[in-house]
């Protein structure tokens, strides 16, 4: 029972984990692994934005082309800028030992992020980098405080400055804390399309994370009927065996 009670906790972890982030509510990722065009987006996103650091060390090219309806040439053209074949994993040209030295560590695998932290964490994560001159790459996070990534769509999205809250010390003395941010410098972006732009690359990670999910659930539905209609024969045939025992 102890050892049950153990793995039962240990589930419950990742489930857990989104909500303690930073402290902060999450914001609605709101994704839609049926949306193609979402998808085809968020795939261009990613490749452009994020995988001169991130790997998809899970993830083909081809694969990813056959899920999403990319022809090869378009995968070939838009997608693949490593010299990598369609057939090749999704894997960033950083060096491991040079991204750990630049950013004080290791630069994670993208592939389950949002299995491990959820889309809402990613999602809000993305949309949450604030200046601060006290860190090293002069940015942090309300989701993810002390973040140790640099915000490389601040371009997009512009910057934005921390709103404070201030709240009595353990020792009585005033403590001012990040309660959320607010615009100070605008990117190229308004904040509508930021926000598209941010539930794109989050819903193609959800993809990422699980490339099967809408086949299990279409399969899922069809295995709930075929042991309904196995009850009902069982009940049944359960009858009819017992029926002239006494």
């Amino acid at each position: 029972m102890r050892k049950l009670l153990l793995a039962s906790l240990f589930l419950l972890v990742p489930a857990l984990a989104p909500a303690a982030g930073g402290g902060v509510p999450l914001q609605d990722a709101d994704i839609d692994l049926t949306d193609q065009a979402s998808l085809q987006r968020g795939a261009g996103y990613f490749v452009n934005y994020c995988m001169g650091c991130h790997s998809l060390g899970y993830m083909r090219y081809n694969r990813l082309a056959d899920d999403l309806g990319i022809d090869e040439a378009t995968l070939r053209q838009s997608l693949i800028f490593t010299g990598a074949k369609p057939g090749d994993l999704m894997i960033s040209n950083m060096n491991p030992v040079s991204a750990e030295k630049w950013f004080g560590t290791a630069v994670p695998d993208m592939t389950l992020a949002t299995r491990w932290r959820s889309p809402d964490w990613v999602y809000s994560y993305l949309k949450s980098f604030y200046a601060d001159p006290s860190r090293p790459l002069g940015v942090n996070n309300l989701v993810f405080p002390n973040v140790g990534m640099p915000h490389v769509l601040a371009g997009l999205q512009g910057i934005q400055q921390p709103k404070f809250a201030e709240h009595p010390g353990t020792d009585g003395t005033p403590v001012k804390t990040v309660v959320g941010v607010e615009p100070a410098q605008g990117g190229t972006m308004t904040a509508e399309q930021y926000d598209a732009f941010a539930r794109d690359l989050t819903n193609f990670l959800t993809y990422v994370g699980e490339p099967i999910k809408l086949e299990r659930q279409r399969l899922g539905i069809w295995v709930l009927l075929f042991l309904a209609v196995l009850f009902v024969a069982a009940y049944f045939l359960k009858k009819e065996y017992w029926k002239d025992v006494h």
